[in-house]
């Protein structure tokens, strides 16, 4: 991931945008802090699972399949 200075982000805004297209996370620094990370949208997309449904996303899963898991359910009332 490359970092880039604000100031430098700013004057050079396509380049940021293309490089995150094509390279990956580009990340904003802000006197010597990380502020912010911009990602292309097919990046967003995938970390936020967009247009995918519960079903899907429970299949995908790691533990989908997994009988080694055990999950009991708390049949108290409070």
């Amino acid at each position: 991931m490359r970092n880039w200075q604000i100031q430098e982000a700013k004057a050079k805004l396509s380049t940021v945008l293309r490089d995150a297209q094509l390279k990956g996370p580009q990340e904003i620094i802000n006197q010597g802090r990380s502020v912010a990370v911009i990602l292309s949208r097919s990046d967003y997309d995938r970390l936020m699972g967009a247009n995918q449904s519960l079903v899907d996303f429970m299949r995908n899963s790691p533990l989908y399949d997994n009988e080694d898991v055990l999950i009991e359910r708390n049949n108290s009332l409070t």
